[in-house]
C-alpha cells in the first residue's frame, strides 16, 4: 500500500500553507505547461489520479468535461476537496491510486500531478491505466524529475565554479528514497528517465511530449526565487496516447 502521508498532521499543515495549495491550480509553477499538453476538455471523460484538494477536477468541468472521477487516498485531502465541490459531474473516491480497479475504456483522459513517484508498482497502474482509456484516450502526468528524487539528503551544495548544484546519488539504483520534506520519513520513488519511457512503450502507450520543466524568464522575473530551479529540473512532464 502507498504511504499515506498526506494524512500526517504535520504533513498536512506544512502541505495547506504552499501556494499550489492555498492558490490552487495557479500556484503551481508548472501548471502553464502542464496545461498546454492538455486535449480540448469539452465532452471528455476524465480520471485524476491523486485529485488532493480537487483543483484540477473542478478546473476539467470549467473546461465543459463530461464527468470527473478524482481518486485519492488521503481523507483529509478528499474532506477538502468535498467540501469545496459542488458539481454533481465531480466524483470523489477513496482509494489507493496503486491498487484502484479502473473500468475498461471508460476515459478519455488520465491525468497526474505529482503523484505517481509515490507509487511503487508504476507498472502495474499504467497497465490499469492503459485499458481504462478509450483507444486513442490521452495520459497527461507529472513526477518529480528523476535528478530530483535521485538525492537520499536533498540539499544545495557549491559546485567547483562556485555556483549551486544539486547533489545526485546513486541516480542508477531505483526504489524507495526517504525524504525529510514537511514531515520526517516521506518515501518517494526513484525511478530513471528511461524507465518512466519504456514502461510507457512497454505498455502500448505512444509518447506524445516529454518536458524537463524550469521556469520561464516571465515567470523567474515575477517570481526571483525560481531562478534556482534552472539549476537543475524539477518536475517531468508526460503528455502520451493510447
Amino acid at each position: 500500500m502507498t504511504q499515506n502521508i498526506y494524512d500526517n498532521p504535520e504533513f498536512f499543515e506544512g502541505y495547506s500553507r504552499l501556494g499550489r495549495s492555498i492558490e490552487g491550480l495557479d500556484g503551481a509553477a508548472e501548471w502553464p505547461a502542464l496545461k498546454a499538453l492538455l486535449p480540448e476538455l469539452r465532452g471528455l471523460r476524465v480520471v485524476d489520479l491523486g485529485c488532493g484538494f480537487g483543483w484540477f477536477c473542478r478546473w476539467a468541468r470549467q473546461q465543459s468535461a463530461a464527468a470527473v472521477l478524482g481518486i485519492d487516498l488521503s481523507q483529509k485531502m478528499l474532506a477538502r476537496a468535498r467540501a469545496t465541490t459542488t458539481d454533481a459531474a465531480i466524483t470523489y473516491l477513496k482509494a489507493d491510486i496503486a491498487s484502484v480497479e479502473l473500468p475498461r475504456a471508460a476515459f478519455d483522459l488520465a491525468y497526474s500531478s505529482l503523484a505517481l513517484h509515490y507509487v511503487e508498482d508504476l507498472g502495474e497502474l499504467l497497465a490499469k491505466v492503459h485499458g481504462a482509456l478509450i483507444p486513442g484516450g490521452h495520459l497527461i502526468f507529472s513526477v518529480e524529475h528523476p535528478i530530483f528524487t535521485a538525492p537520499t539528503q536533498p540539499g544545495w551544495s557549491v559546485g567547483v565554479s562556485g555556483k549551486k548544484t544539486w547533489p545526485v546519488d546513486s541516480y542508477l539504483c531505483e526504489g524507495p528514497r526517504r525524504t525529510d520534506w514537511l514531515a520526517k520519513g516521506v518515501i518517494k520513488q526513484h525511478r530513471t528517465m528511461a524507465t518512466y519511457v519504456n514502461l510507457l512503450l512497454r505498455l502500448g502507450f505512444t509518447p506524445w511530449h516529454i518536458e524537463e520543466w524550469g521556469p520561464t524568464d516571465d515567470q523567474i522575473a515575477a517570481r526571483p526565487a525560481l531562478e534556482d530551479e534552472r539549476q537543475r529540473p524539477m518536475f517531468l512532464l508526460v503528455s502520451a496516447r493510447r
